[in-house]
């Protein structure tokens, strides 16, 4: 018997009756989201159902979920698709993580809070194992994490809400350009922030966030440019549309 094309798909453990469909949705979001289902693939209703052992409904209850995430494209008569990746709206999304952080990092740096400081030094020391064994999976949600312990400085559920539901979108992007030398790079980048933190100077720890997604933003324009099919803005953008500094 052939492979299933879909046996990426990390079926649950147990689908809770009548939270099928959340649970489908949050399966195909990660395939997404792992770029195991690339931009502009096709989507095939029947064998993600075969493969998650569910009928049709929830599936496409689910996409049309990812469809409003700007995940899934449905066209009728044609079928569904995966989104290509928007640089437009990652450019609006880092410029508002931009924005709130900076201010994280001002509330941050104003507390002394030293469980906080522990636990950006616990997960400094992640991100290196993590890169030494060129573990790029473990080293985004790691990555995720050190930006998630700013945010929490600032003790706003909102804010954390609007960071998280536009945050599928980026993960798809930044995992298209995660390598060794990115890594290496992005380590450096927070160890700055991290130094601002540690000699409570605003003004430094600031300015390294900054610097810090500036430096991705290049990094996404460049792929961009170099890949188009996987965007579908990717040759339409260029760097001077995002305000560095």
């Amino acid at each position: 018997m052939a492979a299933s094309p879909y046996s990426f798909l990390q079926r649950p453990a147990a689908l809770t009756r009548g939270n099928v469909t959340a649970e489908v949705t949050a399966v195909i979001r990660d395939a997404i989201v792992r770029l195991d289902l690339a931009p502009g693939s096709m989507i095939d209703k029947t064998l993600i159902c075969n493969e998650l052992g569910v009928s049709r409904f929830p599936v496409s209850e689910a996409l049309g979920r990812l469809q409003i995430e700007g995940l899934v494209d449905i066209a009728p008569q044609r079928g569904s698709t995966v989104s290509l990746v928007r640089i437009a709206d990652v450019r609006e999304y880092m410029l508002i993580r931009k924005g709130l952080e900076s201010e994280a990092l001002r509330v941050l740096i104003g507390s002394h809070d030293a469980e906080l400081t522990a636990a950006l030094h616990a997960n400094m020391a992640l991100q290196r194992e993590a890169a030494e064994r060129d573990d790029a999976e473990s080293f985004h949600q790691v990555d995720i994490d050190f930006h998630d312990i700013i945010f929490r400085s600032m003790r706003f559920t909102k804010i954390k809400g609007i960071i998280d539901s536009a945050r599928a979108n980026l993960d798809r992007a930044r995992r298209l350009i995660i390598t060794p030398r990115r890594l290496a790079l992005t380590i450096a980048e927070h160890q700055a922030i991290f130094d601002g933190i540690l000699a409570q100077d605003q003004e430094q720890a600031i300015r390294a966030i900054r610097a810090h997604i500036d430096a991705v933003m290049v990094e996404l324009f460049a792929f961009a440019r170099e890949h188009p099919d996987l965007f579908d803005d990717g040759d339409t953008l260029d760097r001077d549309s995002f305000p560095f500094g």
